[in-house]
């Protein structure tokens, strides 16, 4: 399999410092629980959770898996450690007693993380939670309680883990959105590859194709709920709009010849893709609403991989236009553009970041894929990774972390989805049922 940035291709023709996960702590004695993450690298924090009380016996097959999800949520990050169980000096009886502060204290536990599991009336499972500073000996923001179907356990348990991450950080969630990616079986001179979907955490595998065509990069629309992508159902590629809900799919243009690399504007209401017509490769916008058409780019160079920034006045896009493949950006109407990369490689894939700031990219440059990121005008240039193949960052809806894929190379190499700080700590892998790539994060789940 080709990377994306070379397939589009082929189809034609810093942070400045790394993450601090320290608790602040004043010269004249222990300060509140916070994560500062502007400074050096410490210790991940350390936190208890004990497992979350079930007041009746139909509560009782979820209070232990929510407790462990979303502490494995927190402990994804790097930023935070968990105080094992067995460590626990003192029980929970309920979440409404104040701690014995002093028990969890003794074994450095930072911060104490208590639930309650119950049902409703009408069925529903409801999670009650408290977060303490254990050493300030005081609660941390207000009791929350999350209230869902009880077959969406999981789905609080990333919420009640977005809540504890945002009151430690300041930042915002990501716990509970989904990833489409393109899930991989078969040899590799032959693999099947299907449009799924999963959890961030890769729990709640679903395929969406059937794995018939060939289909590449899907990408997760601002409503959280319909996904683009690119088929080869008609023997060339071409865009589809996927409904995740009811699996109902239509064609995007009319457009003859190839299009491909499809990216959402921020409302969901236009689609920036890369059409070949002629013989030439060049960036257009559809109105999905009227239909319209606006090409944006007429330059004889490839113009692809198009990506609006959050507030969709500008595009940053890839091109050969300068004689290699570099990163420019535009205005949203195809004026003013300019080159903002200029270091050594080629450079593709680009992606604007939620905040706004920063894109991430792939970068090719001495036999090596990299995923990095750069400042909006192509300044602090910072690589996050370094692999045989490295591609297609994919940004968590808070704008802290990426996902791509990573390929393994040889005839019994395969493709994984990874994530990585945007300090280019904590890299992990996703465990997914078999290869996979092209990963695409969806924003944080709404309904």
């Amino acid at each position: 399999m080709k990377p994306i940035a070379a397939l589009a291709f082929a189809l034609c023709a810093a942070l400045a410092a790394p993450s601090s996960m320290a608790q602040t702590t004043p010269a004249d004695g222990p300060g509140p629980l916070r994560i500062v993450i502007d400074q050096g690298v410490r210790e991940p924090v350390p936190f208890a959770a004990p497992q979350f009380i079930a007041l009746d016996d139909a509560a009782l097959e979820f209070a232990d898996p929510i407790t462990r999800v979303m502490v494995s949520n927190l402990v994804s990050t790097g930023l935070f450690r968990e105080v094992p169980r067995e460590a626990h000096i003192s029980q929970v009886g309920s979440i409404s007693a104040p701690p014995a502060f002093a028990d969890w204290q003794a074994i450095n536990a930072q911060g104490l993380i208590v639930g309650e599991a119950s049902t409703t009336a009408d069925g529903l499972l409801q999670v009650d939670f408290r977060l303490f500073d254990v050493f300030m000996q005081r609660e941390i923001g207000d009791g929350v309680r999350f209230t869902a179907p009880p077959q969406d356990w999981r789905r609080i348990a990333h919420k009640v883990a977005d809540e504890v991450y945002g009151r430690l950080t300041g930042e915002g969630p990501y716990f509970d959105s989904r990833i489409a990616f393109v899930s991989e079986s078969g040899p590799k001179d032959a693999r099947v590859k299907r449009i799924s979907i999963m959890d961030q955490d890769g729990a709640n595998v679903r395929n969406l194709t059937g794995g018939a065509e060939l289909v590449l990069a899907p990408r997760w629309s601002p409503n959280g709920r319909d996904i683009l992508y690119t088929s080869y159902t008609d023997g060339v590629p071409r865009i589809y709009l996927l409904d995740a809900d009811t699996g109902t799919r239509e064609r995007l243009d009319s457009l003859p010849g190839m299009t491909f690399a499809p990216r959402w504007s921020p409302d969901g209401s236009r689609v920036i893709f890369s059409a070949a017509q002629n013989g030439n490769t060049d960036l257009y916008v559809t109105d999905l609403a009227t239909r319209q058409r606006l090409r944006l780019t007429r330059s004889p160079a490839i113009d692809t991989a198009g990506s609006f920034s959050p507030d969709g006045s500008e595009i940053v896009f890839e091109s050969d236009r300068g004689g290699s493949q570099q990163i420019y950006t535009m205005n949203a109407d195809g004026t003013n553009v300019q080159r903002v990369s200029f270091g050594q490689g080629r450079y593709g894939t680009p992606v604007w970041s939620p905040r706004g700031d920063k894109f991430a990219f792939t970068k090719m440059v001495g036999g090596r894929f990299h995923i990095g990121v750069m400042d909006r005008d192509g300044t602090n240039e910072r690589l996050l990774t370094a692999s045989f193949l490295d591609e297609g960052p994919t940004w968590s809806p808070n704008g802290r972390v990426l996902m791509f894929f990573r390929e393994t190379p040889g005839p019994l190499g395969a493709a994984s989805v990874v994530s990585v700080d945007v300090t280019g700590q904590n890299l992990k892998y996703v465990n997914t049922p078999g290869p996979a790539s092209d990963p695409s994060w969806s924003p944080v789940r709404q309904d």
